[in-house]
């Protein structure tokens, strides 16, 4: 069995700033902007003046399609062009996800194997994975391989709660809420030269 590095896997967290930061990069950079919605000017109608401007004893009006108004349109709404980006250095993402992989290994939910080996790209070869490894389907587990082609694709496209990802597209994220992470041994010195920058992403 491979042993693991402790500048990845065996670091001390005392704090969880830097962690919290990462999580809520990942999920603005994950966050689509298509949300739009229509000003005075883009609302269909209200072409005519309600009524007329003095005489009425009513408050002046211009168009029906005036925001104080029941199908006016949105004052200060979304545009769709809305940037919800985090910014976060790629040295702190990466001390960030050696801290999450610390606070898996330190709960033993890492799980090191031999190999993934699934050469008919069947389903039935994850499951049984899962099953060497006692690992039940409601867990959710998070697949590190070190090469994620087609047979790898079919095996696990199927298989509930698994996520199959390469050792370099690991983020805090699938990290923390992984019940199991399930890495291969070809991976790990993977994960160590990325996490240490010993080789760029």
């Amino acid at each position: 069995m491979a042993e693991l590095n402790k500048e990845v896997f065996g670091l001390s967290v005392d704090n969880h700033e830097l962690l919290k930061t990462a999580y809520d990069a990942y999920l603005a950079n994950s966050r689509s902007s298509h949300a739009k919605t229509l000003k005075r000017g883009e609302v269909r109608g209200g072409g005519k003046k309600p009524w007329k401007q003095k005489g009425t004893g009513r408050a002046r009006f211009g168009s029906t399609r005036n925001p104080i108004w029941r199908h006016g349109g949105v004052a200060f709404g979304r545009t769709g062009e809305e940037n919800f980006t985090k910014k976060i250095s790629k040295s702190a993402k990466k001390i960030a996800v050696r801290q999450a992989l610390s606070l898996k290994n330190a709960d033993k939910a890492i799980i090191i194997i031999d190999t993934f080996a699934c050469p008919k790209g069947k389903t039935k070869e994850t499951v049984k994975m899962l099953n060497d490894n006692k690992i039940s389907n409601t867990e959710k587990v998070l697949l590190v391989v070190s090469v994620r082609d087609n047979l790898v694709n079919r095996a696990t496209n199927n298989v509930a709660n698994v996520k199959v990802v390469r050792p370099t597209y690991l983020n805090v994220f699938d990290v923390l809420n992984a019940d199991k992470i399930i890495i291969s041994e070809k991976s790990l010195p993977m994960i160590e030269n990325w996490l240490l920058g010993k080789e760029e992403a």
